[in-house]
């Protein structure tokens, strides 16, 4: 019976569960997206988003308790200086989960998992494309034949 088990323990032992997941937080933070199962991406979006959280607040007892779960100093440092600054106004929900289809091999269901404020096709608010405003004006080449068909002939008096 699984009466009070939480979360998905992905068929590993405890210490093995820790260390994978540690890993690929610290390819996430490196990389901004990776490929995976769906179900370790879901176990990775509740092992990672309240150490992103904790990353907004800088501070030494923020750092070491990051440090704790992830055990990479690179990792760390790009997660509080980079992506805590992206991040700063979001009040959640930093990762994205796109579903991929299924593995050649075993046919488990893939999935990309990505930092949101990263991707640049799905985020509109990262880079702003230049307005353009139309107002009523029409081009020069339409508004030439209707100015030549209102005019009247010119009569010449002789």
């Amino acid at each position: 019976m699984r009466h009070g088990k939480k979360f998905n323990h992905l068929g590993r032992k405890t210490a093995h569960r820790k260390a994978m997941l540690a890993n690929m937080s610290c390819s996430l933070i490196e990389h901004k997206r990776i490929n995976t199962t769906e179900a370790k991406a879901k176990a990775l979006r509740r092992f990672i988003e309240p150490l992103i959280t904790k990353s907004k607040n800088d501070s030494t007892h923020n750092r070491r308790v990051v440090f704790s779960y992830l055990r990479d100093k690179y990792a760390v440092t790009e997660l509080f200086k980079e992506i805590s600054v992206k991040v700063a106004d979001r009040p959640g929900g930093y990762l994205r989960i796109i579903k991929l289809g299924n593995r050649q091999g075993d046919n488990a269901p893939m999935a990309m998992i990505e930092l949101v404020d990263y991707n640049e096709l799905y985020n509109p608010n990262g880079k702003k494309a230049k307005k353009t405003t139309r107002r009523g004006r029409k081009k020069a080449t339409d508004a030439t034949p209707e100015v030549a068909e209102t005019k009247a002939p010119e009569t010449t008096e002789e």
